[in-house]
């Protein structure tokens, strides 16, 4: 299956629609995904399977640019046990490392992609439960992206799993909350946050694993936080969504408890969360009401009359029940709906007309200098003539007083 387009668009609307939204369905309903990050690997996803049955499925697809289609190739898909509940590939943009894709579902398992051997081959099953061979399924991982060694899980178990993946060990277990962990998110190199069914957000640092700061708690008790997502271009920040709510809560770290703000204009309940790879003031919020909105909080903090509006909106065909935002194409979108994959393009007007206007305060100053340099020019002269007057004085004083 392919990208598809509206056939009653004429071709030039068809070509503008074919360069920014492209779709791809698949033969099921579609929840994990995630981009890849290779810079040798432009417009890589990984989706799977929402099946109610032990096998479930992933794939592997690409979108090929030069014909507008995104395409799924079989000998890279592969059955999984029960639905993923998260897949993420390997945070290295510089192809240094072997190409892995790690899933959670009852297990957290390493998958190599070959694409000589054109195979994907499970590497790792690793098992955080050592007194038995069963674990608490695991809701959600996070993929440490400033020491790709380290894979943080969170469980039904209320623990968090700190996993070494090339010793394949757990480095630290902890429990991290009261009742269920339900997401988990890196902040740097030791220190991570998760959200519960208790509804906290915990932060923890692996330096001083007996305790732990909770940021924020739901203002209604026993109301529980169902994903989180940390700022990383700036990590004072980060965004959780409470379980069958229209709004997301964005945290400000240094003032635990109370929110810096809240983004309600969604409709019906948020499902999904993304922070911007490339700014640090934008994030993409997406939910049952099939909305996916970009929003720049850029003046949080400050009071905006009627609350925050969002500065681009896109309405898919059905409820976005998952939402990435890829690094290494910062300008791209992918959301999940029903059985459909689209990745949109977003690019902030916004930030092109920051741009402009750089463009223009450079020129600007450029201008500026270059007058300032001729002033300064006009200015030596001047004192340049004032000197050769007062030479030219000296000497006809002399010449008058000879004379005389």
């Amino acid at each position: 299956m392919g990208a598809s387009s509206d056939p009653n668009l004429d071709g030039s609307d068809e070509q503008q629609k074919r360069s920014e939204i492209y779709t791809y369905e698949s033969p099921w309903h579609i929840y994990a995904m995630n981009w890849s990050v290779r810079r040798d690997k432009q417009y890589r996803l990984a989706i799977a399977s929402l099946l109610e049955q032990y096998i479930n499925r992933v794939e592997i697809v690409q979108l090929d640019d030069s014909t507008g289609e995104i395409r799924s190739d079989p000998n890279l898909s592969f059955d999984h046990p029960y639905p993923p509940t998260k897949t993420i590939f390997i945070p290295d943009k510089e192809c240094q490392k072997p190409d892995l894709l790690a899933t959670s579902s009852d297990f957290l398992r390493i998958w190599r992609i070959s694409e000589e051997d054109r195979r994907v081959e499970l590497k790792s099953l690793l098992n955080g439960n050592k007194n038995s061979e069963y674990c608490g399924p695991l809701t959600s991982f996070d993929w440490n992206e400033a020491e790709p060694k380290r894979i943080g899980t969170s469980s039904i178990d209320t623990t968090c799993t700190i996993w070494d993946i090339e010793r394949e060990t757990v480095d630290t277990q902890l429990i991290a909350h009261d009742k269920e962990v339900y997401d988990i998110a890196w902040g740097g190199v030791g220190v991570f946050a998760s959200v519960s069914a208790d509804g906290s957000v915990r932060v923890f640092d692996l330096r001083d694993k007996e305790h732990s700061t909770i940021i924020y708690e739901s203002s209604e008790p026993d109301t529980p936080l169902v994903r989180l997502g940390w700022n990383k271009q700036d990590p004072r920040y980060m965004a959780t969504i409470i379980m069958d709510s229209a709004k997301v809560v964005v945290l400000d770290i240094r003032f635990p408890t109370l929110p810096v703000v809240e983004l309600q204009r969604h409709q019906a309940s948020v499902n999904a969360i993304a922070w911007a790879p490339h700014s640090s003031c934008h994030i993409c919020t997406a939910g049952d009401d099939s909305q996916a909105l970009i929003w720049d909080l850029s003046s949080m903090g400050q009071p905006v009359e009627g609350g925050l509006d969002p500065i681009l909106a896109y309405t898919a065909g059905n409820e976005i029940e998952q939402l990435q935002w890829s690094s290494s194409q910062p300008d791209w979108v992918a959301i999940a709906f029903s059985s459909k994959l689209q990745i949109l393009r977003c690019k902030d007007k916004t930030a092109e007309r920051t741009e402009i206007k750089n463009v223009r305060l450079v020129r600007m100053i450029d201008l500026l200098t270059e007058n300032i340099v001729i002033m300064s020019n006009m200015a030596e002269l001047f004192v340049l003539n004032l000197m050769v007057i007062y030479v030219l004085g000296v000497v006809g004083c002399n010449i008058e007083r000879n004379y005389v």
